[in-house]
C-alpha cells in the first residue's frame, strides 16, 4: 500500500457531498418529454469558439432523442483506422433503451448512423460504457441492464458483440447479479489470447454490501464460438474496496490494475492490483483515499504510461473540492502517491484519463469549469509539477453539460469525446477540440 506524499491542505468548508454509496449517476431528464418539431440533419457541425490557447472547440453532432440517433451519451468514444468514431447512448433509439453509434468522417461533415438500438429484453438496455474494437476487428461492449429479470427486475447486464458491415448484435454474457457479478459499467480490455476483462457494479460474493454484492472483476473466455465468464475477484466490502466502476488495464507483466469508488481504510475509494497467481488472482490495494488532499471515490479507472505510473481521478475533495487527479509510482516494491492537481468546482472527472506522446494528461469534468456543469482540462508536467490548462468550460448551452467523457486523438491531435447532457436538444454532443 503506497504512502501519502505530504502536501498543504488548505482549511475548506465543506461541499455537502456524501460519500456514502455511489457516486450520484444524473437524474434521467427528458427522455420521454415531446420534443419540439426538428429535421434530424445527420449532417452537423456547429457551435466553434476560439480558445485563447488557439484550440478551437467545435460541436460535430446534437442528439436529438429521436429514433435515429439516441440520447445521452454517458461514456466516451472509440475511434477506428480511418478515423471514424464509434459510441453508445443509454437512452433514444427505437426503443428508448440506448444505441451503438457511428459518426463516420465525409469529407469536412460527419454522417451519424446508427448501428444498433438496443430493445431492453435478452439482448440488453442502457450501455454505460464504450465499445472497444477486439483483436479481431469486432466491436464489444456491455449494456448496464437487461439480459434477464435478475437485479431488482431491470436485468443485471450483458456483454455484446457487434460485426461489420451487418452489425447485427450478439450477446456473448448476460449477468445474474449472483457471484458472476451484475451492473456493467466500465470500459473492457482484452488479454493477447482475445479473453475480455471488466468488472460489475453488483455481484459477487453473496450476502455483502446490503445482499448486492460488492462487485466483481470478471474475464470472458472462449472456444471456438462459445464463451464462458469467471469472476476473476470478488469484492468483499470495506476492506478490499466496494464497487469497480472504471474498468480494469493491463501492464506489459499481464498484472490488471483498477479502481473501487468506496471501501478501502477510509471508505473513501482504492486502488487494486490483481497480480495473475497460479490458477487464480492475488489482491493487493495499492492506495486507499483519505478525504484529504488526496480526495474520494475514484469512479474513472485508471491508465499506464511507459515507465509503469498509474494516473486517474476522483470526483470529489481535495483542496478544491472538485476532485483530484492523481500518480501512483512503483518504487521498491510498493506505491508511492503523489498528488497531480487538486481540481475546482463540484465533481470532476467520472470518465478515464487520456496520455499523450509529451506526457499531457487530458481528461473531462462533471461539474466543474467556470459554468459548473464541466470541462475538458489539460495537465502538462513541468519541472516535477504540473500546469492547469481548461481547454473548454462547458456554458451548458448549445455545446453541451456534464461530460462524463473520456477522451480519444486522431493524428493530427484533434480530441473528440460526448457531454451526457446539454446542446440544442438537451440530450447531449459529440465534440471535437482541434490545436
Amino acid at each position: 500500500m503506497a504512502k501519502l506524499e505530504h502536501h498543504q491542505i488548505r482549511s475548506l468548508k465543506t461541499n455537502g457531498q456524501t460519500t456514502a454509496g455511489l457516486p450520484p449517476w444524473p437524474a434521467q431528464r427528458g427522455w420521454g418529454g415531446t420534443l419540439a418539431a426538428l429535421a434530424i440533419g445527420l449532417v452537423l457541425a456547429s457551435v466553434a469558439t476560439q480558445l485563447s490557447q488557439a484550440e478551437t472547440f467545435n460541436v460535430l453532432y446534437t442528439f436529438t432523442g429521436q429514433q435515429k440517433d439516441g440520447a445521452n451519451p454517458y461514456a466516451g468514444l472509440t475511434m477506428d483506422a480511418a478515423g471514424n468514431l464509434y459510441g453508445t447512448t443509454i437512452a433514444g433509439g427505437s426503443y428508448g433503451k440506448g444505441t451503438v453509434f457511428e459518426l463516420r468522417r465525409s469529407g469536412s461533415d460527419w454522417i451519424m448512423m446508427t448501428l444498433y438500438s438496443f430493445q431492453g429484453g435478452n439482448d440488453g438496455a442502457q450501455p454505460r460504457a464504450r465499445v472497444a474494437f477486439g483483436p479481431d476487428g469486432t466491436l464489444y461492449g456491455t449494456t448496464f441492464s437487461g439480459g434477464g429479470t435478475g437485479c431488482g427486475g431491470q436485468g443485471c447486464g450483458t456483454v455484446f458483440s457487434l460485426r461489420a458491415p451487418i452489425w447485427k448484435e450478439r450477446v456473448l454474457y448476460r449477468f445474474t447479479g449472483g457471484t458472476d457479478g451484475g451492473l456493467p459499467i466500465g470500459d473492457l480490455v482484452f488479454d493477447k489470447q482475445g479473453s475480455i476483462y471488466g468488472t460489475t457494479q453488483q455481484g459477487g460474493v453473496p450476502h455483502k454490501c446490503g445482499g448486492l454484492g460488492c462487485g466483481v472483476v470478471f474475464k470472458l473466455s472462449h472456444r471456438s464460438v462459445m464463451w464462458s465468464e469467471t469472476p476473476i475477484y470478488q469484492f468483499t466490502g470495506l476492506s478490499d474496496g466496494i464497487t469497480p466502476n472504471g474498468g480494469v488495464v493491463f501492464d506489459r507483466s499481464g498484472n490488471l490494475y483498477g479502481t473501487t469508488v468506496s471501501g478501502g481504510s477510509g471508505n473513501f475509494g482504492t486502488v487494486f492490483q490483481l497480480t495473475p497467481s497460479g490458477s487464480g488472482w492475488t489482491h493487493q490495494i495499492l492506495y486507499s483515499f483519505q478525504d484529504l488532499a488526496d480526495g474520494k471515490l475514484p469512479n474513472s479507472g485508471v491508465i499506464l504510461d511507459s515507465s509503469g505510473n498509474l494516473y486517474g481521478t476522483t470526483v470529489f475533495g481535495g483542496t478544491g473540492l472538485g476532485g483530484t487527479v492523481f500518480q501512483l509510482s512503483p518504487s521498491g516494491g510498493s506505491w508511492t502517491f503523489k498528488l497531480v492537481y487538486g481540481l475546482v468546482g463540484n465533481a470532476g472527472p467520472f470518465g478515464n484519463l487520456s496520455l499523450d506522446a509529451a506526457s499531457n494528461l487530458y481528461g473531462t469534468t462533471w461539474q466543474d469549469g467556470n459554468y459548473v456543469v464541466g470541462s475538458v482540462l489539460k495537465l502538462m508536467p513541468s519541472h516535477g509539477s504540473w500546469i492547469y490548462q481548461s481547454l473548454h468550460d462547458f456554458t451548458g448551452g448549445n455545446d453541451g453539460e456534464y461530460a462524463l467523457s473520456n477522451l480519444v486523438f486522431n493524428a493530427s491531435g484533434n480530441m473528440y469525446g460526448t457531454t451526457a447532457y446539454g446542446g440544442a436538444s438537451g440530450y447531449g454532443v459529440i465534440f471535437e477540440i482541434a490545436p
